[in-house]
């Protein structure tokens, strides 16, 4: 099984734990880290919709809270079987642990798998004082 495939898995089962009474759109996501750990989280709403929190900061704070800052691949997927891009805040958020040359994963059960270059999703990227 490849790393995309494994990823992808993983954030399938994820998903499975989505907590959306609201939009009933599930989303699950998937980190490998460069130790080799994975961590996942899904979508998890909030009559207060501000609190909401999306699949990908949900994997990145678990991974960050467990010691892991160094993102090797993030896996992306949705209950509608579509390509879940991350939303703009994740894609910063996670940006901000992610390997210069990592690696973004989507799934479309019509299209496949797609795998960019993490950073080709969001081009200008907001370092701050970090070099990317």
């Amino acid at each position: 099984m490849t790393e995309r495939e494994l990823l992808i898995n993983k954030a399938k089962e994820y998903m499975n734990n989505a907590y959306t009474p609201y939009s009933k759109f599930n989303v699950g996501a998937a980190i490998l880290t460069d130790d080799g750990r994975i961590f996942g989280g899904c979508n998890i709403e909030n009559s207060s919709y501000g609190a909401a929190i999306c699949a990908e900061r949900t994997a990145a704070v678990k991974a960050v809270s467990e010691g892991a800052k160094h993102f090797k691949a993030l896996a992306v997927v949705c209950s509608t079987g579509e390509y879940a891009y991350p939303c703009g805040i994740c894609r910063q958020f996670v940006g901000e642990f992610m390997d210069k040359d990592g690696m973004l994963y989507l799934e479309d059960k019509n299209e496949g798998e797609l795998s960019i270059p993490f950073f080709d999703s969001i081009p200008y990227f907001f370092t701050g004082d970090r070099i990317k």
